[in-house]
C-alpha cells in the first residue's frame, strides 16, 4: 500500500457515498474528501474507494474480544428415543396452511398433536434434543398455550438461549427463576432484594414460584409491602394466594377485607369464602341461613325464602356487592351472594337433615327457585364440592338437559369439573347418548383425555347417526376436532367401517357423504399416527 493509500486509510473515514458521486462526476469536477486536489487525485480517489471497501466489508472495527459464553447447562434427563426425536421434528416443520379456511383434507394437523406429544414426552422425562430447541421455542413463542409444556420439555438450555435472542425472551418471564436477575429460592437475601428491587412482572413470577415451594414466606414477603404497594398489583398478588389456599392464610386476606381497593376487598372476600372454616364463612353462613328455611305446614315441606332487606356496610366488607347490575332486583343480587358465599355444609343442618340430592328436589315458594339453586351451582364451583354438584346436575337424560340448578352448559360443564374423570366422562357419555352432540361441546372439553370408553363410544355413534341422517357435516367441525386430539387411538379399528362415502338422503347437504367420509379418514388416520407417536416414545431396548 502507498503512503497516500496508508494516509487515507488513516485519515479518511468512510464517506462511501461522497466517493461514489465523484467518481461519477470526475476528479475534475469534485475532490474526493480529504484528498488535495492535482494529478494524483484520480490514483487517490482509488485508493480511498479500496481503503473504504476493505472498511465495509470487515463490517466491525477492531475492539477488545468480548467475554466468552459460558456454555449451556447440561439437562440430566434421558434423551429422546431416536424415533420420538424424528417426530418431534416433522411436529414442529409443520406448519398451517396459507388459506384461512375450506375444507381441511384428510390429512392430519400436525401442530394439533404436538402439546399432545409434549405432555406424553414431559410425563415420560426426557429432554429436549438441543438441534430442536430454536423451533420449539419459535413455536411456544407463536402459542401461548404450547409454553409450559414447552418450556418444561426444553428444560435449561432453552433459558440459556432466550438470553441470547429477544424473540425467545418470553421464556424468561414464563419460567420461575428464569429471569438474569432471578435468585435462587433458597437465597432469602436475593428474595428480598428482586421483591424490593425487581420489575412488577419478576415480583410476581418470583411470588408464584415461591407460594409452590413454601406458602408460608411468599405471604410473609407480600406482608411486609403490602400496604405501599398500588391497588392493581395489591390484586395481582392476591390472586397468587389462589394455589396453596390454606387456613393459615385466613388472618391477612381478614385485614384485605378493609382494603381501600373494591377489587382487593372482593377478592379477598372469594378467597375467604373458599375456606369453610374461616370467620367470614361463617357470617355468610349466618346471614345466608336466616334468609331460607323449610316450611313444614304445608302438605309438601316448601323451602322459602326472604331476601335481605338491606345490604348494611358489614355485608359489604364482607364482599358482598351492594349496587345490582342493571336488570336485577337489589334483594335477589344480595341473596345470591350470601348463598353463593356460604359454606354447602350449612344446609343440611338447616333444611332438615336432608342430603343435597333431597335438598335440590324441594319446591321453592314464590318463584325463588332459579335465584337460589343458581348460588348454589356457583357455591358448588368455588367449594369443588362433588356431593353438591352431583345433585345440582341431576341425571344426564333429564328432559331440560340438565339438573334443578344447570341454568346454562357453561354451569354444567363447571359443575362436572368437580366430579372425578371416570364419573364426568360417565355423565357426558349420557347426555350424549339422549340429547345428540349438539350441546355437548362445551361439556365435552372439561373431560379427561383420552376419553373414557364409554364416551368415545357415545361420541363416535353420535356422529355416525348424524352421517346417516344426512345433517349439515359443517356443524360438526368443532367434535370431530376435538375427536381427534381426545378419542384413544384404539378406537381407530373400530372407525374403519365409517370411512365410505354414505348414500346422502335426498334432504342431506350436497355433497355431505364425501365430507363425512373426508372427516372420518382424517379421525383414522390422525388416531393411529398419536398411537404411533405412543409408541416411539418408549424406551429404547439397549443394542445387543
Amino acid at each position: 500500500m502507498s503512503r497516500t493509500t496508508a494516509t487515507v486509510a488513516a485519515s479518511l473515514p468512510d464517506h462511501w457515498e461522497q466517493l461514489v458521486t465523484t467518481a461519477l462526476l470526475g476528479t475534475d469536477r469534485r475532490t474526493p474528501p480529504g484528498v488535495a486536489p492535482g494529478p494524483q487525485t484520480p490514483s487517490d480517489l482509488l485508493d480511498a474507494a479500496a481503503a473504504a471497501t476493505v472498511r465495509r466489508r470487515a463490517g466491525l472495527c477492531p475492539a477488545r474480544p468480548a467475554e466468552r459464553l459460558r456454555p449451556a447447562p447440561e439437562d440430566p434427563r434421558p434423551p429422546l428415543p431416536h424415533a420420538a426425536a424424528r417426530r418431534l421434528a416433522a411436529l414442529l416443520a409443520d406448519r398451517p396452511g396459507a388459506s384461512g379456511g375450506g375444507r381441511r383434507g384428510a390429512a392430519p394437523d400436525l401442530m394439533e398433536l404436538l402439546p399432545q406429544w409434549l405432555q406424553a414426552a414431559n410425563a415420560r422425562g426426557y429432554a429436549a434434543p438441543p438441534q430442536a430447541l430454536p423451533a420449539l421455542l419459535d413455536a411456544a413463542r407463536g402459542r401461548t398455550d404450547l409454553r409450559p409444556a414447552a418450556l418444561r420439555f426444553a428444560g435449561p438450555r432453552a433459558l440459556w438461549l432466550a438470553r441470547l435472542n429477544p424473540d425467545w425472551r418470553f421464556a424468561l418471564r414464563a419460567a420461575p427463576g428464569g429471569g438474569p436477575s432471578a435468585p435462587d429460592l433458597r437465597d432469602p437475601q436475593g428474595i428480598r432484594r428482586l421483591w424490593q428491587e425487581g420489575l412488577f412482572a419478576e415480583r410476581v413470577t418470583l411470588l408464584t414460584a415461591l407460594r409452590s415451594r413454601d406458602a408460608a414466606a411468599a405471604r410473609a414477603l407480600l406482608e411486609e409491602t403490602w400496604a405501599t404497594e398500588r391497588a392493581e398489583d395489591r390484586l395481582m398478588f392476591l390472586d397468587s394466594l389462589r394455589a396453596g389456599l390454606a387456613p393459615d392464610d385466613e388472618t391477612f386476606l381478614e385485614r384485605a377485607l378493609a382494603d381501600r381497593s373494591r377489587n382487593v376487598r372482593e377478592t379477598a372476600a372469594e378467597l375467604l369464602s373458599a375456606l369453610p372454616a374461616s370467620a367470614l364463612a361463617a357470617r355468610m353462613a349466618a346471614r345466608a341461613a336466616a334468609c331460607v328455611a323449610v316450611d313444614r305446614t304445608r302438605d309438601v315441606p316448601t323451602i322459602v325464602v326472604e331476601a335481605p332487606h338491606e345490604c348494611d356496610a358489614a355485608m359489604e366488607r364482607d364482599g358482598v356487592v351492594a349496587k345490582a347490575p342493571a336488570g336485577r332486583g337489589e334483594r335477589s343480587w344480595w341473596l345470591g351472594q350470601l348463598v353463593e358465599a356460604a359454606p354447602l355444609g350449612t344446609w343440611p343442618g338447616r333444611l332438615g337433615g336432608r342430603p343435597p340430592e333431597e335438598i335440590v328436589a324441594l319446591p321453592v315458594a314464590d318463584d325463588w327457585q332459579g335465584e337460589l339453586h343458581a348460588a348454589w351451582c356457583r357455591a358448588a364451583v368455588r367449594q369443588r364440592d362433588a356431593a353438591w354438584s352431583r345433585a345440582l346436575l341431576g341425571e344426564p337424560s333429564a328432559p331440560e338437559a340438565g339438573g334443578p340448578g344447570a341454568v346454562s352448559l357453561a354451569e354444567r360443564a363447571r359443575l362436572l369439573a368437580a366430579l372425578d374423570a371416570g364419573e364426568r366422562a360417565a355423565w357426558v357419555a349420557g347426555f350424549i347418548e339422549t340429547h345428540g352432540l349438539s350441546e355437548a361441546f362445551q361439556l365435552l372439553g372439561v373431560c379427561a383425555v383420552p376419553w373414557a370408553p364409554p364416551l368415545g363410544r357415545a361420541v363416535v355413534d353420535a356422529l355416525n347417526i348424524a352421517r346417516d341422517a344426512g345433517s349439515y357435516p359443517w356443524s360438526f367441525s368443532g367434535v370431530m376436532g376435538l375427536a381427534e386430539r381426545c378419542l384413544d387411538p384404539s378406537e381407530a379399528s373400530r372407525l374403519d367401517a365409517l370411512l365410505a362415502i354414505p348414500d346422502e338422503p335426498e334432504d342431506a347437504a350436497p355433497g355431505a357423504g364425501s365430507y363425512w367420509s373426508e372427516a372420518f379418514q382424517r379421525l383414522v388416520t390422525t388416531l393411529r399416527l398419536r398411537g404411533a407417536m405412543l409408541a416411539e416414545l418408549a424406551p429404547e431396548e439397549p443394542a445387543p
